[in-house]
This record gives structure tokens, sequence and C-alpha cells, in this order.
């Protein structure tokens, strides 16, 4: 049986292929970084030169803006809450809506866009080289060259999503409390009946996973793309890395409220 034969197997085929591709080059990634060997010092080197300008470089502004937009939402949420007289509600639900959903999603969309879908053909191309009739992937560059981007690109989402969750935890305090110390152990104790033990190791999950996925679908679309010679790759990569953000966060959100 060819696909000529039954060329509607085609594209389903393709598809499978390309996620089986994503998985392997993940899988690749994942291990030498968890090599030994691999940190040699020029891997060190180009791995703190990528992280900081995947983190350190944005991380300032980022975290202004973000604590922008939050505080107007944190306004919104908790003068509504007082208009409808649910004050004591106010801060479960800021911190449950920002802190454990908007924040994760929102760096992990932000290092997607600046650096993630950074990689292209022109970026990887070299990571792929021909061997006989298939395409194989050249596993010192892979090592050398992206493995360090990849590192820099999941630690950028877990420390944007970390520094941003604690701003946002401090102007949500000054918000309902002001200055006033008074109210910290009240604050305290709703934080900590929101993150108990399974809603914080939901989190920490659900952030690691979206450091990976950022990290590394955009590199394995652009690697295939790469070995056959296709020149578009950030729409593909693209598409995949956000069906697979919404498909974690669908799945966060059902084990936790359902």
């Amino acid at each position: 049986m060819s696909m000529a034969d039954h060329p509607w197997l085609a594209a389903p085929l393709r598809h499978v292929r390309s996620w089986w591709h994503m998985l392997h080059v993940g899988a690749l990634v994942l291990a030498l970084a968890l090599t030994p060997g691999s940190y040699t010092q020029a891997f060190r080197q180009r791995t703190a030169q990528h992280i900081y300008t995947s983190t350190w470089r944005v991380m300032p502004w980022f975290t202004a803006l973000t604590a922008l937009l939050s505080l107007v939402l944190i306004r919104i949420v908790v003068v509504t809450a007082l208009s409808y007289g649910l004050s004591q509600y106010a801060l479960q639900m800021v911190v449950r809506v920002l802190v454990l959903e908007l924040i994760p999603l929102s760096a992990a969309l932000f290092v997607a866009l600046r650096a993630g879908l950074a990689f292209n053909a022109g970026a990887v191309v070299v990571a792929a080289r021909p061997a006989s009739v298939h395409q194989t992937l050249d596993l010192d560059h892979l090592r050398d060259h992206l493995t360090p981007r990849v590192l820099a690109d999941a630690f950028a989402v877990l420390a944007l999503a970390t520094l941003s969750s604690a701003v946002i935890l401090v102007l949500t305090y000054l918000t309902v409390y002001g200055l006033s110390p008074w109210g910290l152990s009240g604050f305290t104790r709703t934080v900590g009946q929101v993150f108990d033990l399974p809603v914080s190791l939901g989190f920490v999950l659900k952030t690691l996973f979206f450091s990976l996925a950022v990290a590394v679908v955009p590199l394995a679309a652009s690697l295939e793309a790469a070995q056959q010679r296709v020149t578009d790759t950030i729409q593909p990569g693209a598409v995949r890395l956000f069906l697979v953000l919404f498909l974690l966060e669908a799945i966060s959100l059902v084990v936790k409220y359902v």
C-alpha cells in the first residue's frame, strides 16, 4: 500500500510524523541538557549569554508592563466585589485569576513571541544534514548551539512568571490594605488557602510544561522545515505552540475545577 493509492492518508500521516518529530527533538534536547558532559565552558558561556538576552534584558519592562495591567484588573475586581458585598472573595479571585492562570500564560506567550518563534530555517539549517536517503540531526550542533538557547527560553518563562506573580501579590495587598501592616495575617491566610499543596504543585507543573513547550516546539518545527528545505517555519511553529499551550491550560483547568 502506498500513499498514491490512499492520498487521504497523506495529511494525517504527515501530522503524526510532525508531532513525533517534535517529541523526538524534545527528548534529545532534554537528554543533552541532563548530560553532565554537555556543560563545557563554551556551553555554559552560550547558555549565560542567551539567558541574559532572553530574561535579564527584558525582565524590568516586562514586569512593569505586567504590573500596570494587573493593577488595573486588581482594582476592577476589588471594586466590583465591594459593590456586591463580596469583599471576602476579592483576594481569592485575584490570586486565582491573575497568579494561577494569566501570569504563567502571559509569560509563555511573551517569551514565545520574542524568543521561541525566532527559530527559523536560517538559524537551524546547519543542524540538519543529509544521510543517505533520510535526514538526521547534527547532535553536536544541537548540543553546542541550540540546547543553550532552549535552556535560556525555558528559564525565561519560569523567571518572568515567578517574578510577576510575586509583584502581583504585593500590588494586591497594597490595593486592598494600603501601607498598613495589620492586614498581613489575613492576606497570608487567604493566599495560603488558595495555594494549598495540590494547587501549588499544579501551578509549578503547568509553568514548567509551558516553559518546555515554548523552548522545544518552535525549535522542532524549524528543524523539521530545515530538513525538508522549507523556508517558512514561523507559522507552523506558532500554530503548534499555541495549540500545545491551549491544551496544557485546558488540562490544568479541568484538573483544578472539574
